[in-house]
């Protein structure tokens, strides 16, 4: 039976508000249950399992069950599967946009994007499935050769945030998938209904039971619940998608098993323009890439630098257009700028205004909380006269605050830009081939935007340096290794050179 729902579905058999363990849909062991709240109102509109550590074991002994006949599946059909999940999520694009709506509060056409987006990923890793080779060599050594195999790491988990639920699953289950890896991933406790959503479809696409788990949880029980399955010995593999703090705690966790990791951590990206621009396409592709999802993207742009020649005339043709956002409930028609998640993305966002203003920044757009509105609404906002003493240059925001600073010259910009303890994404405008190719080397992050704002793609290699993590998710070979392992094997022939 379906809860009554604040918006209608299409499709009733989508709607799980269970944990998916072993193929099967259950409660939380204590029997214990959480809310989900739409942050475009701050009610309670549904509730999941509140699993704890103790329910981690039986899921994971499940998966690895699941995984001594998974990975002698053939690649092809590995590959058969997924691209069914991929054409039951389209059909079913409508409901499922609908729960990302509501559990994150984007604008539905917002939450229809981020399934085009994550769709991609699907279809590539089917793709993927059937490409995985080894090699082989002729050594100096006489009478030799030397081959490698790939082999499924294991059972993998997956720790994935709320702002992408949809895109960040698939993301990761699609490389474990293809690779011959079973997964058990412990979604947001803001987002678990998209993410049950994906494992039903994945149950009716014929994936065998406890090949795809999800074990979702409360914030209160989610460190316990994570640190178990870092720390279970059957888990080979851990994905991690999140801040810098909680991503450094999961790789101390994983060492102790020596466990393979993937993190992909905090951005604070820098956004460049220099004088030789074309402004309208920086523009364009900072408002998409910064008010996209009120500015909760861990690739979004943090840290604005504006050459000087063109420092007002840019922050002009920013207001005007940012000033045409209309902010509201993301089911609303119109709306092309919903609330932010949490009320602690609310909090931060005031905090990291307040102290612009005592530095001097000259706040030309919102600057608060919108008043009058139930749910999680803050004002699109435009700080002028950015310094590098304000927290805004050095939390990341993750909020819809933006903030403009000025520059002279190339060299002070990279300086600038790279003067963070992260490297996810960099992003420049400029017209001048050898600034190009000089931007592309000299900034430190791992993702470089060339006249280009969000770049994030299937076919890309999606991942950081430094402090924003180590390995790399999506791309061609590079994602899927990540759920392998290599075998060497050295073989000694009779009568052959």
């Amino acid at each position: 039976m379906v809860p009554k729902l604040p918006f209608e579905v299409k499709n009733p058999s989508l709607f799980k508000d269970k944990s998916l363990v072993g193929g099967e849909w259950v409660e939380a062991g204590s029997g214990k249950r959480f809310d989900v709240i739409d942050p475009g109102s701050d009610k309670v509109w549904a509730s999941a399992p509140d699993n704890a550590a103790e329910d981690v074991d039986a899921a994971v002994n499940a998966a690895h069950q699941a995984f001594q006949t998974y990975k002698k599946v053939n690649p092809r059909t590995r590959a058969q599967w997924l691209l069914k999940w991929d054409a039951l999520i389209r059909e079913n694009r409508d409901d499922i946009a609908h729960i990302v709506t509501y559990e994150t509060g984007k604008p539905l056409a917002e939450s229809q994007g981020e399934l085009d987006y994550a769709l991609g990923f699907t279809w590539w890793f089917a793709g993927e499935a059937e490409r995985i080779t080894g090699t082989i060599q002729t050594p100096s050594a006489p009478g030799r050769r030397v081959f490698t195999v790939k082999q499924p790491i294991g059972v993998a988990a997956a720790l994935v945030p709320w702002n992408f639920p949809i895109a960040m699953i698939l993301r990761k289950a699609g490389a474990a998938l293809a690779a011959g890896c079973t997964m058990i991933v412990k979604p947001s406790p803001e987002t678990p209904l998209s993410v049950l959503a994906l494992a039903e479809l994945a149950m009716q696409a014929g994936f065998p039971k406890g090949v795809f788990s999800v074990l979702t949880t409360s914030l209160e029980n989610t460190p316990p619940l994570s640190e178990t399955l870092c720390r279970h010995p059957l888990i080979k593999k851990v994905t991690f998608t999140g801040s810098t703090r909680v991503g450094k705690l999961v790789a101390k966790l994983c060492s102790d098993g020596l466990k393979k990791v993937t993190l992909e951590l905090g951005g604070n990206c820098p956004f460049l323009i220099f004088d030789d621009a074309d402004l309208n396409q920086a523009a364009d592709a900072l408002m998409a890439l910064k008010w996209r999802h009120a500015g909760q993207a861990c690739i979004t742009a943090n840290r604005v630098y504006v050459q000087k020649g063109v420092y007002d005339k840019f922050a002009e043709i920013l207001t005007q257009k940012t000033s045409k956002l209309v902010v509201g409930h993301g089911a609303e028609k119109g709306t092309t700028m919903g609330p932010v998640t949490t009320p602690r993305s609310l909090d931060k966002a005031l905090n990291q205004v307040e102290d612009a203003k005592k530095y001097g920044g000259q706040v030309i757009l919102g600057g608060g909380k919108i008043i009058g509105k139930t749910g999680y609404f803050f004002e699109p906002t435009i700080i002028l006269g950015a310094k590098k003493e304000m927290l805004i240059t050095s939390e990341e925001t993750f909020a819809p605050v933006l903030a403009l600073y000025s520059f002279d010259t190339e060299e002070e910009a990279v300086t600038a830009a790279n003067n963070t303890s992260m490297g996810l994404a960099s992003y420049y405008f400029t017209k001048n081939i050898d600034r190009t190719w000089r931007l592309l080397e000299n900034l430190e992050a791992g993702m470089i935007g060339m006249n280009t704002g969000n770049a994030s793609a299937a076919e890309s290699p999606f991942g950081g340096i430094k402090e924003s993590g180590y390995g790399k998710e999506s791309g061609k070979d590079v994602a899927i290794n990540e759920y392998l392992i290599t075998k060497t094997g050295t073989l000694t022939l009779d009568g052959h050179f």
